[in-house]
Formats: structure tokens, sequence, C-alpha cells
């Protein structure tokens, strides 16, 4: 039997459900795996990692968020406008953040158990801090979930190919932790030999396109195409508003 774990997107584990030898009806991501989310600038992958993340602390389940884009506050920001308000879960520690984007906008901010300071320049030091949060968060609990957002800024800052090493380094320290991934990534950002390796490091590939989301690959299901819209409450599946 594979063990999902519910996206937190309106509708999405409705199409990845699938009945196992004992009749139960399981839909979500598959537990303790690598998920890709990629597609073209704007379409809401950051959105869909933010609903993942969030989706996980309703459920107890405490989240390692590295951010490469948005500086922590703005992080909150963001997901607070879609109504993702994240102050209860980092009061109760269970939202641990690794800041990629801080110290390269110039701004200073203490290092903390629940957060930490890094550089999209330093893929070693990235790799240090967020397998020490793995290690922290994974006490915590039997499940948690580990979030990338994005490897497009990680990538365009340094060597293709030692970021795909640090990248399986990675995939391969959660795992081991107990934890369930989610890598965001732009398409088109990387040559095209770079995308495939990212791709096969994976287990899980969605690609969110202008509308519809494809499940390119998934462990116990085929291919599917699901159409999506973006609202102000994130995104949310045509057939479940």
């Amino acid at each position: 039997m594979i063990v999902r774990i519910a996206s937190g997107i309106p509708g999405f584990d409705d199409f990845t459900s699938s009945d196992d030898d004992l009749g139960l009806d399981l839909g979500g991501i598959p537990e303790n795996t690598a998920t890709l989310i990629y597609g073209p600038q704007g379409v809401g992958k950051s959105i869909f990692a933010y609903a993942f993340a969030y989706h996980g602390l309703t459920q107890d389940e405490p989240c390692l968020y590295l951010t490469t884009d948005l500086e922590m506050g703005d992080l909150y920001q963001k997901m607070a406008s879609i109504g993702l308000k994240l102050d209860e879960y980092s009061e109760n520690e269970m939202f641990y953040v690794v800041d990629a984007a801080l110290s390269d906008s110039g701004s200073e901010m203490e290092d903390s158990d629940l957060y930490q300071s890094t550089s999209v320049k330093n893929p070693t030091d990235i790799l240090v801090k967020v397998s020490r949060g793995a290690r922290m968060i994974s006490n915590k609990g039997p499940r948690f979930r580990s979030v990338i957002d994005s490897l497009t800024t990680v990538l365009e800052s340094n060597n293709p190919v030692l970021i795909v090493r640090v990248l399986k380094t990675y995939i391969l320290r959660v795992k081991e932790a107990g934890g369930t991934a989610l890598i965001t990534y732009t398409e088109g950002s990387s040559n095209s030999s770079t995308e495939i390796l990212i791709k096969s490091m994976v287990d899980n590939i969605i690609k969110l396109d202008h509308g519809k989301i494809t499940i390119e690959a998934m462990k116990g299901m085929g291919r599917k195409d699901i159409p999506y819209q973006i609202t102000e409450k994130g995104i949310v599946l045509d057939n479940s508003e």
C-alpha cells in the first residue's frame, strides 16, 4: 500500500486517490518521497508549495522550509495573503526556516532554533543548515514536510553540477529522517541535461502550466491532467470551487 499525505490543494487529492488492497481510498502525495513542482514563471508553483507546507502544519506535521526568493518576513506575508497564517505554528516551534534570500538583500536577522540564514551563493552552507534542520524537526513527530522554494535561484547562482549533487544529498537526508520533500523549479532556467538530471532524482513530477496541472509521474498512478485556477485563496481545481 502506498501511504499518501494530503497536498493542501482543494480537490487535488481526489485526482490522486487509488483503492488499495484493503479497499481504502487514499489520495495525495506519496509519503517519504521527493516531488518536483515545475513549469513556467507565474503559474503558481510557490502557491502549491505554501499550501503543501501549511496543510502539514494543520495536521501536526512540522515543516522545514528553504526559501531562496523571499526573505522570511516576505514569505510570511505572501502566505498570509491567501489565508495561511504561520504565527501560531512558529510559536509552537513547528515551522523551521532556512533563509537563503536574506543575506543577499543586506538585511540582518539573528539565527535561532527555528531560523537559520544562509546564501544562495553558498550551497554547502545551505546543505549543512537544511540537514541540521531535518534532524531537529524529525524529532518532533513521526512525519514532517520539507520544501525548497525555489531550486531555480540556487541554480542561477552556482555551478549546476554542484547543485545537482547538493540536491541529491538533500533528498537523501530528508527521506532518511522520515520527511516528504517538495521542490519548485522554473522550467527552462537551466539547460536540458540539468533538467533531466533533476527529474531523475525525484519520485514524483508535477507540471503547472497556465491553467493545467499535469501529473507526469507519481508512485502508484499514471499520467493525469487537471484544470486549475489561481484565486485569492490560492490554487483551486476548477471542479472543486
